[in-house]
């Protein structure tokens, strides 16, 4: 609490798909142990390192065991805020990880051991709070940044803008958001997915079910107050804790050229790369050392307003860099490494 906290970045390589097999796309980028991962195609040789590196063959469980994100929401059971963000190109497996297979829904769940680093959170964290006691209450709001618009995805009815706004006790918040309560697995991940099913997606040359949105879930866990028994002689009430876990599925970067986008899906493209920009932008800024730092443009986009204080003080975060290995996708990837390392300077003091 309060000392100088590191982001923790780990590297997720997916297999190559497929269709990039049949093509006969070489594998660029490869795992040396240790955190670290080489890329060596044509003109560029080059070591990164990382807290931990998932190459192709890791199951969903082990990017969950290795990743820290157990500590995450043990923190956020503690009263920390606390974010875990995917990130890369589009097509890289963000989503994936997050979540689990795209086709999954309340009658077709998907097979327990592809489920993503969300459910398999949820379920630790009901774990948690059964046992410590009934003193938690959890409660969820799942919003989306679609073209620089704030939507809910738990609201009946069709989606509708939210302003975004400011106050000095709770920075950067999202006003009349829904926050629904929950008390079991069913009841979260069910919101999970009808909110997902919401989010914005489409079609296009490198992505089948591309994201066309940044989704937010946040868990709120609320520890309610406790009241020691009046024959307790000076002992005060020990105050509620207030903790959040919040999952970022960032949509991907791309480049309209090679998504063939034009009309509604390259103004969507711009945006997203636009909000991506002004993300990346905080994070160098953030990476240099605290007495260099000139001000912070969080307001250059809703999306950082929204991770303001993740990123920029206050929070614990977790950021889940996805890349592709295929060397067709050499220059997206070597932009998320790069970008991924420069995170891995950002300190926060939680």
């Amino acid at each position: 609490e309060g000392r100088e906290t590191r982001l923790r970045v780990v590297l997720r390589v997916r297999p190559l798909t497929c269709t990039e097999t049949r093509r006969g796309d070489q594998r660029v980028v490869h795992s040396l142990g240790d955190g670290a991962v080489h890329v060596s195609a044509a003109r560029h040789d080059a070591t990164f390192g990382f807290s931990a590196v998932f190459d192709a063959g890791a199951s969903q469980e082990a990017v969950f065991e290795g990743s820290g994100m157990r500590q995450l929401v043990e923190l956020a059971m503690d009263g920390f805020s606390c974010t875990v963000f995917a990130f890369g190109q589009t097509g890289s497996g963000k989503t994936y990880t997050l979540m689990g297979p795209l086709a999954q829904s309340d009658t077709q769940p998907a097979s327990p051991a592809l489920l993503g680093l969300m459910q398999r959170s949820f379920t630790y964290l009901l774990e948690q709070s059964r046992s410590r006691g009934s003193d938690l209450a959890l409660s969820a709001s799942y919003l989306e940044i679609y073209n620089e618009q704030i939507r809910d995805l738990l609201s009946p009815g069709p989606p509708c803008a939210l302003p975004l706004r400011w106050s000095k006790t709770r920075g950067f918040y999202v006003e009349n958001q829904l926050s629904v309560e929950f008390e079991s697995l069913e009841a979260i991940v069910s919101l999970l997915l009808q909110g997902s099913q919401r989010r914005r997606t489409s079609a296009h040359a490198l992505n089948r079910h591309s994201s066309r949105s940044h989704a937010l879930l946040t868990i709120h866990v609320r520890s309610r107050a406790h009241h020691p028994p009046s024959w307790v002689p000076q002992a005060g009430a020990c105050p509620g804790k207030q903790g959040t876990l919040c999952f970022v599925d960032l949509a991907g970067s791309e480049r309209v050229k090679e998504t063939g986008s034009s009309g509604e899906l390259s103004v969507e493209a711009n945006s997203i790369n636009r909000s991506l920009l002004a993300l990346g932008h905080c994070i160098s800024l953030l990476a240099k050392p605290r007495g260099k730092r000139t001000h912070i443009p969080y307001r250059d986009s809703k999306l950082t307003r929204l991770l303001a204080r993740s990123l920029g003080g206050s929070g614990v975060t977790l950021m889940v860099a996805c890349i592709s290995p295929s060397s067709r996708c050499l220059s997206e990837t070597l932009s998320t490494l790069h970008y991924a390392s420069r995170a891995r300077r950002v300190t926060t003091r939680p």
